[in-house]
């Protein structure tokens, strides 16, 4: 089982080949190719390599699939024995990433 533990969009995802992930909206086209290079761990055949914080030399390829909008959250403020109610909410816009290929050195 090859996988990787990368830092993107300011979190921590544990990815793998082929499958797609969702990150804090960037700037790119759907099609567009990129290269992940904060890259914490990677597991490839069972051979562990840690980095001290990230691996030199390692690299997550990756297509940009398209841009979406994550699910509804609704903030809901009270105050009680005040009559003060106040209900917003908001969604946050993605990017999901398919991951082609997880390489080292």
């Amino acid at each position: 089982m090859n996988y990787a533990i990368i830092e993107a969009s300011g979190r921590q995802f544990w990815v793998e080949p082929g499958r797609f992930y969702d990150f804090n909206h960037l700037d790119l086209n759907p099609g567009d190719k990129i290269a992940l290079r904060r890259v914490l761990l990677i597991n490839k055949d069972g051979n562990v390599t840690v980095g001290q914080p990230c691996l030199e030399n390692a690299k997550i390829e990756a297509t940009v699939l398209g841009h979406i909008k994550s699910k509804k959250i609704t903030v809901y403020k009270m105050r009680p024995k005040k009559k003060t109610r106040k209900k917003q909410g908001h969604r946050d816009n993605l990017t999901r990433i398919l991951i082609d290929n997880i390489t080292l050195g």
